[in-house]
């Protein structure tokens, strides 16, 4: 694993006035979002791309068999709710994890969406399919999964070689969509068939995106808008611009600094701002291989002689979070409490000075679960 010193990064997502409604207003259906895309992926395939970049944009075409309640701030077991599934439940080992299908879906070509489809997506992303995927970066993430197995055309079953009680926070995750077993994975590239609540409208790469509403949704009803375009602007400062001048309703999650968050709201009062937990860090990432950094008491070392809470006063005014190698709370559920962070001396700002043998003592009380310096 490379050192990283982590400093969570501080996110921002600004949403136009136009488009905040409280819980007792109405919502109106009608409209086109627009909102500015970071960058370009290379395809439209959620499960051949690594980042965001293609999974925001395209994941409103497709469902889930589960996924997390987009009504609770925090993500965890807790909060997964069903979404194609309409349920499930593990067998007495915790090694089945069966789900009964939701029936009347249809694919955005018209065919019927059965327990075929879910085997097939865990067939490719596993791969035992005759099919493959150009890239699956997630394959790593079903290294415990035996075999998907159907039960009629409304019921499968994940078998799963151990007990893992956190395997359905995969299938709930943004990277998880279901795709049709009778479009061929070069096809979903180009031009995604989704059960989703948005058709896919075009792609012109280093452009735009843009998908439009399904007017044959399985939820009644929805979705409340027309469309949404993703126009591609790599500038940070130039996204901001236009955001105040009007062309976007929406920021992209994590692009919004805190100080241009203070420029937008001065030229811009009606804008709303928040200042969410961001799940991604700034790093400071040395290459291993190349010395002095290939010795690993110096690594460890560095990692804790590192001022993080300067970090934070600097790059985010104080409204960052001091992490390690998990998200820090209240975002992140699995971090250390902030006095175990804090239990080594090296921990502290005047550890720059600090030796590199007392800076290894503190190793293993903190340095793993913190730092994942080795």
């Amino acid at each position: 694993m490379n050192q990283k010193s982590r400093a969570f990064a501080v996110t921002a997502a600004l949403l136009a006035a136009s488009f905040a409604a409280g819980p007792s207003v109405a919502q109106k259906q009608g409209g086109i979002l627009k909102i500015y895309m970071l960058d370009s992926p290379a395809s439209m395939s959620i499960h051949e791309e690594a980042t965001v970049v293609a999974e925001r944009p395209v994941m409103g075409v497709f469902n889930n068999l589960v996924m997390f309640d987009q009504h609770v701030q925090q993500n965890s077991l807790g909060s997964i709710v069903p979404d194609l599934a309409i349920g499930w439940s593990w067998n007495e080992d915790g090694t089945d994890l069966t789900f009964p299908l939701r029936e009347g879906v249809k694919w955005h070509d018209g065919r019927p969406f059965t327990a075929k489809d879910v085997k097939c997506t865990w067939d490719l992303l596993t791969g035992k399919s005759s099919e493959k995927f150009r890239i699956n970066p997630r394959k790593s993430w079903y290294r415990n999964l035996e075999e998907v197995t159907t039960n009629g055309d409304y019921e499968v079953t994940f078998r799963l070689r151990r007990p893992q009680p956190a395997f359905l926070a995969l299938l709930a995750s943004g990277f998880s969509p279901i795709y049709p077993c009778h479009v061929a994975p070069r096809d979903m590239r180009g031009h995604p068939i989704g059960t989703g609540p948005f058709k896919f409208g075009d792609f012109k790469p280093n452009e735009y995106i843009k998908i439009m509403r399904n007017p044959d949704y399985w939820k009644k009803g929805r979705p409340y808008l027309d469309g949404i375009e993703y126009t591609v602007t790599r500038n940070r400062s130039t996204t901001i611009l236009a955001f105040i001048a009007g062309n976007y309703d929406l920021t992209f999650a994590g692009s919004v600094t805190v100080p241009l968050m203070k420029e937008v709201k001065s030229q811009m009062p009606e804008a709303i701002c928040e200042l969410p937990p961001g799940s991604v860090s700034n790093n400071l990432i040395v290459n291993r291989d190349a010395p002095p950094f290939d010795n690993p008491d110096l690594r460890s070392a560095m990692a804790l002689s590192l001022d993080r809470q300067a970090f934070v006063d600097i790059l985010s005014e104080g409204k960052g979070n001091v992490g390690g190698a998990m998200q820090p709370p209240p975002g992140g559920l699995w971090a250390c409490r902030r006095m175990s962070c804090r239990r080594c001396r090296a921990m502290t700002p005047t550890c720059g000075k600090t030796a590199l043998m007392p800076a290894r003592s503190c190793k293993s009380s903190v340095t793993d679960r913190i730092t994942g310096s080795r």
